[in-house]
């Protein structure tokens, strides 16, 4: 019955009895229920399902997720930016947790976001080494697949390329790096509370640079569905937020280069596709021959964005200039083939759930 909760006897003593039950939405790997108990208390209780994926891979998201939910309720007298961690069934792959009320649609939405994926990225470091895998980033198959792509569309590329994305893939190496990443933070994975926006969804949290993520923004949120563009004004707020944050509770200056982080992003593949799809093709292969699309946005959509971001951060970038000159002519070449590709939608386009 999908309305029963799969709560054993330990969860039951522990937690309390399930007394009403809501399915909630959710992806197809996982189920989440908001649930009354007979005490009055409201939980949600989230189970991760193998749909999709082997019983080990579904323990494994799991383990990210309890691991991921735990580091993230640490809260040095502020309030947190997760749900607090209530109880787990390990075999079960349930977790119990705290049930936050969503405020609802802000319009000015970022600000808080910026400022609360900083304080997430700052609750951990050198000394949290090992409690989450490492953040996965771009390849030296992905660059390949990249000028690859380059080539089909009859795109010269500039004979340094290559050596500056070995040099990128270098630099992104999030070993020296132990910021808390959510993995997904997306529209959707976000609530509105009234201290703040807190993040769900942990599956995919991993330690590395928060600048990987801080780039959503630029980037056009390259893991959601819901694909979008933060331009001038705003963009230049949330970043100021989200630095200003993270240097008030570290003392320092956040590390890297968004420039980097952007490239970063920019040459994988997979970044084009759902997560079910990732890791199945060579995603910039398909790009000449077929535009597929995730949500209400393209692949070719998603990758003038991009491209056109990447040609921007680097015009006088000491290491990517190269790429940045490749990435300007892509994006023309793109549109030139393709006239009818759309921009990403604007940022207070967002979906609201």
């Amino acid at each position: 019955m999908p309305n029963r909760v799969p709560f054993n006897e330990a969860l039951l003593s522990t937690v309390g009895t399930p007394q009403q039950t809501e399915l909630l939405d959710s992806s197809p790997r996982s189920r989440v229920w908001r649930v009354r108990l007979t005490d009055g208390r409201m939980v949600i209780v989230k189970q991760i399902t193998d749909a999709g994926d082997t019983s080990a891979d579904a323990d494994t998201r799991f383990a990210r997720e309890a691991a991921g939910l735990r580091l993230a309720g640490r809260t040095s007298g502020r309030p947190a930016v997760a749900p607090a961690v209530l109880a787990t069934d390990r075999p079960s792959r349930v977790l119990v947790l705290e049930h936050l009320e969503d405020l609802g649609r802000t319009d000015d939405w970022m600000p808080g976001y910026a400022e609360s994926l900083a304080r997430l990225h700052a609750l951990t470091g050198p000394a949290d080494a090992g409690a989450l895998p490492a953040s996965s980033g771009p390849t030296a198959t992905d660059a390949e697949s990249f000028l690859t792509l380059a080539r089909a569309l009859d795109v010269p590329v500039p004979s340094t390329v290559p050596d500056e994305l070995a040099g990128l893939l270098e630099r992104l190496d999030p070993t020296p790096h132990h910021a808390l990443l959510h993995g997904d933070p997306c529209p959707g994975n976000d609530l509105r509370t009234a201290d703040g926006v807190r993040f769900v969804d942990f599956e995919r949290a991993s330690l590395g640079n928060g600048l990987i993520e801080l780039a959503y923004f630029r980037i056009g949120f390259p893991t959601c569905w819901c694909a979008m563009s933060v331009t001038a004004a705003p963009l230049t707020e949330v970043e100021d937020v989200y630095r200003a944050t993270w240097r008030g509770l570290t003392g320092k200056d956040v590390p890297g280069d968004l420039a980097d982080a952007c490239a970063g992003w920019l040459i994988q593949g997979d970044a084009l596709v759902e997560r079910a799809h990732r890791g199945t093709a060579d995603q910039f292969a398909r790009v000449p021959a077929e535009d597929f699309e995730w949500g209400y946005i393209s692949a070719r959509e998603r990758l003038v964005h991009r491209l056109g971001v990447v040609a921007g951060m680097t015009r006088d970038h000491d290491h990517l200039h190269a790429l940045g000159r490749l990435s300007s002519t892509l994006a023309g070449r793109l549109l030139e083939r393709w006239p009818t590709l759309r921009p990403l939608p604007a940022h207070d386009a967002r979906p609201w759930y």
